[in-house]
């Protein structure tokens, strides 16, 4: 099969197509023929040498969600046909023609929705309900803030916060600010011009939100303690701003607040399909009703993946980028 294969680290000529051996499944596994992938920041990472390849003993291939039909199956898979269209987030190896996965945790395409919009939606929405909702326990009535909105994050949150009944402050760049708007965001703050503290204020009447997540780290640390409700949770899922800051950990004391690390990629199989079978089973079912669509901002060819990667450096997409693989 076909894949994009890291044998360096380094800028977007690193990704080298090559020819390897299909994978092969375990008894519970199920193999995927990838119609489309998506681009996330840890693939950018892991380009440069960040991540450790998760699969060391084989050829590293990025690649962190996929949609795809359903080409074989292990003995005791249950839960699948071969021709079923499957999406969902794996450890690696999405840059490729076939994937092998777990059967549980594969999820149904939604009806009606093409394999390349559903390879948009794996990795942000779980991140994002599972950042909010399922670790920040928020409910309906209540306040999100959420950085980089317009990011594949963002734009996952956003819709996420409105369908469950919450209100959400968005920051981002000037020139995203009306595609925040119109998919439903309460409040949107350029942070070019604006001062997200005051907003997060202003918005709340002073009380301040009840979950932050937050993608960015560095001196935005401070103030969304400085921005959080009393009992308030900041769910940390990336550190975009580079180096740490120093930050004074006796602010969170006064309102009993909370900050959490988070991510997806690392977490044990069983964790990762918990998760995956859960969001399946609340979530899923609100793109069938529309209430959930993935944002997809470009869609790229298998081979011009590297161009795919220099366009998301440059941070001016609105949602997902995604790869025609098959």
């Amino acid at each position: 099969m076909r894949a994009v294969v890291l044998r360096s680290h380094g800028g977007p000529d690193v990704l080298q197509f090559e020819d390897v051996a299909s994978p092969i499944i375990g008894e519970q596994d199920i193999l995927v023929t990838v119609a489309a992938t998506a681009l996330n920041r840890a693939d950018l990472l892991q380009r440069m040498g960040f991540y450790p390849n998760p699969f060391p003993s084989g050829p590293e291939i990025p690649g962190l969600e996929f949609a795809g039909t359903v080409a074989a199956i292990g003995d005791k898979v249950t839960a699948w046909s071969i021709g079923d269209r499957v999406m969902g987030i794996a450890s690696g190896g999405a840059y490729a023609e076939q994937l092998a996965i777990h059967e549980r945790q594969a999820m149904a395409v939604p009806s009606g929705m093409s394999l390349h919009d559903a390879a948009g939606i794996p990795e942000v929405f779980i991140t994002a309900w599972d950042a909010l909702v399922v670790q920040g326990g928020l409910t309906s009535g209540r306040w999100a803030m959420v950085h980089a909105g317009a990011s594949g994050v963002g734009t996952a949150a956003i819709q996420i916060c409105k369908a469950i009944g919450a209100r959400i402050v968005v920051t981002c760049s000037g020139g995203k600010v009306e595609a925040c708007r119109a998919l439903g965001a309460d409040v949107v703050v350029d942070y070019g011009t604006q001062d997200f503290v005051a907003e997060v204020a202003t918005a709340t009447g002073g009380a301040g939100v009840d979950v932050i997540l937050d993608v960015i780290g560095g001196d935005y640390v401070e103030r969304n303690v400085a921005s959080l409700a009393v009992k308030g949770h900041i769910i940390q899922v990336g550190v975009m701003a580079g180096k740490p800051v120093p930050f004074n950990v006796g602010l969170l004391l006064g309102k009993r607040a909370s900050i959490t690390g988070t991510v997806l990629r690392a977490r044990p199989l069983e964790e990762k399909i918990a998760i995956s079978q859960r969001f399946a089973s609340e979530m899923l079912p609100l793109f069938s009703t529309g209430q959930l669509k993935p944002v997809i901002d470009s869609v790229y060819a298998f081979a011009d993946i590297a161009s795919a990667h220099e366009y998301m450096a440059t941070n001016g997409n609105v949602g997902k980028i995604v790869i025609t693989v098959a």
